[in-house]
């Protein structure tokens, strides 16, 4: 039944696929730099991909779960502790990159709006952006100020594919409900790609199929 849902949830992926991405994700992942200005920016000589959410979404504790380390992105109770455009090398050929939190931030205004610009401006400017990570907590589901993001994504042609995080903190009827109200909202975004994942840094929920993702992309 699941199959036929419009942005339905991504299967798990095969047994070898699975630890195609396990072996990819437990080697060689090094913080490299973290930016402050586009001139800043690495060199785009390999694919990356993004994760991007608004403030104390669960950025950190799931790029620490992807691969498996417990520190390699900072965690933080405080909503705006990322201020500055984190890149981490995944293996030879590829990009983890972590954005500035959106929306409510505990840090001045002033700083507040260059961070967002400049987040805006790495989204709608790095060619070799293969996709957006957008996470949404699964206890709320898509916020105005997430809608703000997913319209840039539109705006600069850049996939974005919707990952709800800390899913182990919902009853599973009330995840469902959250699920339909993402559904609705994604329809009218065209650069949404078609498929949800799910899940759970604690739990380990939907690790595996987002590494294969990220593994498989070209």
């Amino acid at each position: 039944m699941s199959d036929t849902l419009p942005f339905p949830e991504t299967p798990a992926p095969d047994a070898h696929t699975a630890e195609a991405a396990r072996k990819l994700f437990a080697g060689p992942v090094e913080f490299l730099k973290g930016v402050v200005a586009m001139d800043g920016l690495p060199p785009a000589d390999r694919l990356e991909v993004c994760f991007a959410g608004r403030s104390n979404v669960g950025k950190s504790s799931l790029i620490n779960a992807l691969t498996g380390r417990k520190a390699l992105a900072r965690t933080s109770n405080t909503p705006g502790r990322t201020q500055e455009i984190n890149y981490f090398t995944l293996g030879d050929d590829r990009y983890l990159v972590d954005v500035p939190g959106y929306g409510f931030a505990e840090a001045p205004v002033a700083v507040v709006q260059k961070w967002q610009a400049l987040l805006k401006a790495y989204l709608t400017g790095r060619q070799t952006l293969r996709r957006a990570f957008v996470l949404i907590d699964a206890r709320h589901g898509i916020k105005k100020v997430d809608s703000e993001i997913l319209q840039l994504l539109d705006t600069a042609a850049v996939t974005f594919q919707i990952v709800l995080t800390k899913a182990d903190k919902v009853k599973e009827k009330d995840r469902a409900k959250v699920l339909s109200q993402v559904r609705k909202v994604l329809a009218k975004h065209p650069a949404a790609y078609p498929e949800i994942v799910v899940t759970s840094s604690e739990k380990g929920w939907g690790i595996p199929t987002l590494r294969a993702i990220v593994a498989g992309l070209e």
